[in-house]
């Protein structure tokens, strides 16, 4: 019965870390591809110096940029999304603890 026991206890663990693992991948990849997108509209799109600034004038009504444009804010919106649910899981299991259990 022991050894169910702490069977049982190191698997809900190890859910619970996998679960974690995930969210943390999952915010890595959506932060590489809005930082990925930000380079390539940069580089692609608005160049730097006079010459970005003009072709820019062109480029960033093409639907490359229009779509490098919705990635962007897509991305920024996801990873924001998934930082303020981690820490509001955090202040959830700091508190949940002090709260009586009825």
């Amino acid at each position: 019965m022991e050894v169910n026991i702490k069977f049982e206890f190191s698997l809900s663990k190890f859910k619970s870390m996998e679960a974690i693992l995930k969210n943390v991948a999952a915010a890595l990849l959506a932060y590489s591809t809005h930082y990925t997108a930000v380079k390539v509209y940069d580089y692609v799109c608005v160049p730097d110096g006079i010459m970005g600034y003009i072709s820019g004038l062109i480029s960033m009504g093409s639907p490359v940029c229009q779509a490098g444009i919705q990635i962007i804010s897509n991305t920024q919106v996801s990873y924001s999304s998934m930082v303020l649910m981690s820490i509001t899981r955090v202040i959830v299991d700091v508190v949940a603890p002090i709260i009586p259990k009825v």
